[in-house]
């Protein structure tokens, strides 16, 4: 079966073209001249005639199809060789070219040939004026792009297999930290030391975090742009399914508007919603305000895109002691480095109403409550 493609209209780079206006050959004088151009010419040529019989065949064409002057000059395109240029599609186009002055360019196909073997072609086609004679000639160019197909292919090839290794390098860094966070939980509940205790528990979490990032990464899909609203979605739901029980009833929401990141910017966003979201459950929500509600917004425009985090829990009042006189945990150290790889800045405002911690990248304009927390 032969591979067609046909772009009338069309003009690729890399296909042999003809001047898409009329060659004007004056027969007395110019007929040594067209013979000498057309066998010049690197590529494989043919001229027919209005009856898409071979008048003449360049050099290029013996030598690329291994074919004998008595097998070609005289007979019907389509009659060349063992039948591989008898394509109705390309008879119907050629036969169409003289008659409506049209042009064909990079029709492709694809033929086996007796001792070359398969080749992929792209051909191209005009229509010749004489200026003492109403006899029209068609010109047929030949480009063989069988190489380069090939290497398309080999590109392709190629292409998905990094893919499917990318996938399983992925499916066995998920797997192995949830393996080294059941190590770590399973040596808090043995260990004797309430701090050490403490810091298997802190490491516990952090794990299962960049695990949860990549499970939800590897739910988006793999080589696009991912959209961040359903990427943030998921991964919400897997941290509040971890971390609300009956003793701390804290809903988790998702507010997204629209935006796509690439899978690096993912990942930090990921970790940055993650480590926020374990930093409100851990001191925002305890004691009397056990309970409360945490949204997660995400807003995208031309000039930016803004990320917070807000709750409605205790708030940390010592923020408003000024930089020198707090002291930055692990998380709000992850959190700021996350955000300087992405070139965002950190803001929080913070009072006894609540946090909102927002992640900005670039100019965009945002609302949120007096208290903090994301108006609805």
């Amino acid at each position: 079966m032969a591979s067609l493609n046909y772009r009338e209209h069309s003009r690729p780079a890399d296909a042999l073209t003809l001047p898409n206006i009329p060659l004007l050959i004056d027969l007395d004088d110019g007929r040594l001249l067209a013979q000498a151009i057309v066998d010049t010419i690197r590529e494989p040529l043919l001229v027919l005639d209005q009856d898409l019989r071979v008048v003449t065949a360049n050099r290029a064409f013996y030598r690329a199809f291994r074919m004998k002057l008595q097998d070609v000059h005289g007979r019907p395109v389509y009659g060349l060789g063992d039948g591989q240029w008898d394509i109705p599609e390309l008879r119907l186009l050629l036969e169409g070219v003289a008659p409506q002055h049209a042009a064909m360019e990079a029709y492709e196909v694809e033929r086996d040939f007796p001792i070359i073997g398969r080749r992929s072609m792209l051909l191209n086609a005009r229509e010749v004026f004489f200026q003492k004679s109403s006899r029209k000639l068609i010109l047929l160019a030949i480009e063989d792009v069988t190489d380069r197909r090939a290497a398309e292919r080999e590109i392709a090839n190629l292409l998905q297999q990094k893919e499917t290794l990318l996938q399983e390098m992925q499916h066995r860094v998920a797997n192995s930290l949830q393996i080294i966070a059941g190590i770590l939980s399973l040596k808090a509940r043995t260990v004797k030391s309430e701090e050490t205790r403490l810091h298997l528990e802190d490491a516990h979490q952090r794990v299962m975090s960049v695990a949860a990032v990549q499970q939800q990464l590897l739910a988006s899909g793999h080589g696009g742009p991912i959209e961040v609203g359903p990427y943030l979605e998921r991964l919400c739901e897997t941290l509040a399914a971890s971390m609300t029980d009956d003793n701390r009833p804290v809903s988790l929401q998702v507010r997204a508007e629209g935006g796509t990141a690439s899978s690096a910017e993912a990942v930090s966003l990921g970790l940055i919603v993650t480590e926020l979201v374990i930093n409100a459950f851990k001191h925002a929500f305890v004691g009397e305000r056990a309970a409360g509600r945490l949204v997660v917004a995400y807003e995208a425009a031309d000039t930016g895109w803004r990320l917070a985090v807000s709750d409605n829990g205790i708030g940390t009042p010592q923020a408003h002691l000024g930089p020198a006189k707090t002291t930055s945990g692990l998380g709000t150290i992850i959190v700021e480095a996350l955000a300087k790889q992405l070139g965002a800045h950190v803001d929080t405002v913070t009072n006894s109403q609540g946090t909102t911690v927002s992640i900005t990248h670039g100019s965009i304009s945002h609302e949120t409550s007096e208290g903090g927390f994301l108006a609805s």
